[in-house]
């Protein structure tokens, strides 16, 4: 990639705002701006269960969403967590870094901003997630959770809910990082968390060095899986530190996951990270996923293959 390229890349679910991201890039915008017109979009697809409208609710049956931005150079980040009934959890994310002194802000704090920024305010859930969360909690959703996460959900539980019994793990998360032909980065995550969490869980996803990293001098890095990983091992700064210290893009992806194995903790892990020349990268400890990544100059997105590296 030419350092002087802008370039968004994006998880794969990011496919229906990638485009979006570009126009903005190309039409002068921001980086962050970019970033946010992108996963506004993804926020606002019905028919992706694991962020924003639509996404699947918590043990009590409450849709809790959380967000981070981060702006490679001042290093500013804004993050929401646990937040109800507003589907649009990085315009907050973005409020939080614009408007308070503050980086994080959750709950009912995280309620009270978006009312106060007029972000519209509905039911997230949808026939749909609805019908998927009853499966889940049933025990019909698919393949058996990983039983230690079970365990200590049906112990945390047990005075709120019937058992959740043995349901799919179908967690997920969107994010992008963007790069304009000046070299400047941003990135952007978010979530509806673990369908069936315990209630006010937050995960990396609003956890700036866990889930979402970006700095000018050195690249940006973005994550998705098991959350309480990348909360104990600072994955994607990691991945940006590395990158600081002269290792390529694809050597530091492989150095955050493999370090990912010393906490000894079932579950899966996703990366995606950008160079500070702007070239793209991914990595995951499922064999087969995917990213994706637009250059200005392409006609259409790139999907690509992450590297596989195994999670033991």
């Amino acid at each position: 990639m030419s350092e002087t390229r802008a370039i968004v890349v994006g998880s794969e679910n990011a496919k229906v705002g990638i485009e979006q991201a570009m126009v903005v890039l190309r039409g002068g915008g921001s980086p962050l701006d970019a970033v946010v017109a992108a996963i506004r979009k993804v926020e606002a697809n019905p028919e992706d269960h694991s962020v924003g409208f639509s996404g699947l609710a918590n043990l009590v049956g409450e849709v809790e969403l959380d967000a981070s931005v981060m702006v490679g150079d001042t290093l500013q980040a804004g993050a929401v967590g646990a937040l109800h009934g507003h589907q649009d959890a990085i315009d907050l994310a973005r409020q939080v870094m614009e408007r308070l002194p503050h980086v994080l802000v959750v709950g009912s704090g995280a309620d009270r901003l978006a009312a106060a920024a007029g972000l519209p305010a509905g039911d997230l859930t949808t026939e749909a997630s609805r019908r998927i969360w009853q499966d889940l909690l049933d025990g019909t959703g698919g393949r058996p959770r990983d039983a230690s996460y079970l365990e200590q959900i049906r112990t945390l539980a047990a005075a709120l809910t019937p058992d959740p019994g043995e349901a799919d793990q179908r967690a997920g998360t969107v994010n992008v990082i963007a790069r304009d032909g000046e070299g400047r980065i941003a990135c952007g995550v978010s979530t509806s968390g673990y369908p069936l969490k315990y209630p006010g869980r937050l995960g990396d996803s609003p956890i700036i060095g866990a889930g979402n990293y970006a700095d000018d001098r050195w690249g940006a890095a973005a994550c998705t899986g098991f959350g309480e990983l990348s909360m104990r091992a600072c994955t994607a700064h990691s991945v940006v530190t590395f990158m600081r210290f002269g290792m390529p893009l694809q050597e530091s992806l492989v150095q955050a996951m493999e370090d990912l194995r010393h906490l000894r903790t079932p579950g899966g892990m996703n990366i995606i990270a950008l160079d500070r020349e702007g070239r793209p990268g991914a990595a995951s400890t499922v064999a087969g996923s995917s990213y994706i990544y637009l250059a200005e100059g392409m006609d259409r997105y790139v999907e690509a293959p992450r590297l596989h590296v195994p999670p033991g």
